[in-house]
């Protein structure tokens, strides 16, 4: 049985478009650098992804992808993946965490400035209209009404990434979680999609601070985190992430962006590095999230190319393990209340806009302490 990486590289636009693509990641001998993506000269990884303790090479990867799979776990037609952890006990239990009543957001929406970390999936709009759907014409308003568009996958758009976003090539199809076929067109994903995952969740939320952690403001792009660091916090936080939490790195993604301007987060962000795979499976995290694009990039992973190589993360969290990733979530507001209750896990509402063959949603999360 041979099994490669496939990536559903997708724009789901608001109001107006839904527009998906893929790609197929071949295995192929390589180095330990980030490839060229859109023509860009590749980068080095961060030199500490490539020392013993913490090499990780392509075939290792590949091992993971039967190692850590949750397909079948929950029954062959299961679309939901590890938002089954979530339990109504699960969250009848995190809901005691409301001790303060105090709500955060943890989401921040698509960007209407063009940078380079955003609109590569299109022009965000936003625009007003009169009622009857004619031009805006203040002198004549009776009513405001507006539409806006945007790609779900923005990089500066918080969203949750459905089951169908990323998929393998299994006996040399395209098979997305639990073994479902990739089968998808103009409209979106037959299965997997977003509107087939519920309505959404409402659990236990860890944040694990790393700034924080390493007494830093943020993490320097390409800066790895691996599952040392997560017991670390673990211990500092005098937390312990079990099954059905939803786990949220924070990088200080949009703290540097503030102190710094916008960069190529896409490319070279702060992240986990693909060692933490195995251990957030032995926890059985429910979902995963980071102010960034969760991997580490480059990911360092040494040889191959495709996203095992690239994005090992998303393509072990969602096509493997069927746990929804959250990417380029706003966690600013949750760190600083947190630090000041020194407490760092509440209660986390998440609803999901059921976009009808979907490979993502807008994240819309609140944080309750």
């Amino acid at each position: 049985m041979k099994i490669r990486s496939v990536c559903v590289v997708a724009s789901c636009v608001a109001v107006l478009t839904i527009g998906v693509a893929w790609s197929i990641g071949a295995r192929a001998a390589g180095q330990a650098q980030a490839p060229a993506r859109g023509g860009l000269t590749p980068i080095p990884p961060n030199p500490s992804t490539q020392e013993p303790a913490h090499k990780t090479t392509y075939e290792q990867v590949i091992k993971m992808e039967t190692e850590l799979s949750n397909w079948g776990r929950w029954g062959q037609a299961d679309e939901r993946g590890a938002f089954n952890l979530v339990t109504p006990e699960k969250t009848r239990q995190a809901a005691r965490l409301v001790r303060e009543g105090v709500s955060v957001s943890l989401a921040h929406f698509a960007s209407l400035e063009k940078a380079i970390d955003n609109f590569q999936f299109g022009e965000t709009k936003h625009e007003m209209w009169n009622p009857g759907g004619q031009p805006w014409n203040p002198a004549v308003a009776r009513a405001a009404l507006d539409t806006i568009s945007f790609g779900t996958h923005d990089g500066t758009n918080s969203h949750l990434d459905a089951l169908c976003h990323y998929s393998i090539l299994r006996d040399g199809k395209a098979t997305v979680y639990n073994g479902h076929p990739q089968d998808l067109d103009e409209k979106g994903c037959k299965a997997n999609a977003i509107d087939h995952m519920g309505p959404g969740i409402a659990t236990r939320a860890v944040l694990v601070d790393m700034p924080l952690l390493k007494n830093v403001p943020y993490l320097a792009p390409t800066t790895p985190i691996y599952p040392a660091d997560l017991e670390a916090w673990e211990k500092f936080a005098n937390v312990k992430i079990g099954s059905g939490d939803a786990v949220l790195i924070r990088t200080g993604r949009w703290a540097l962006r503030a102190a710094k301007g916008p960069w190529n987060s896409a490319r070279e962000a702060a992240g986990l590095h693909v060692s933490v795979m195995p251990w957030l499976k032995q926890r059985d995290v429910s979902l995963l999230g980071s102010d960034a694009v969760n991997d580490v990039q480059p990911s360092g992973v040494a040889g191959g190319s495709g996203e095992a190589s690239n994005r090992p993360v998303h393509t072990l969290s969602i096509a493997i393990m069927g746990m929804p990733l959250v990417d380029n979530g706003y966690f600013e507001d949750a760190a600083q209340e947190a630090a000041r209750l020194k407490r760092w896990d509440f209660f986390m509402t998440v609803q999901l806009t059921k976009i009808t063959g979907g490979t993502a949603t807008p994240f819309n999360a609140l944080g309750v302490f």
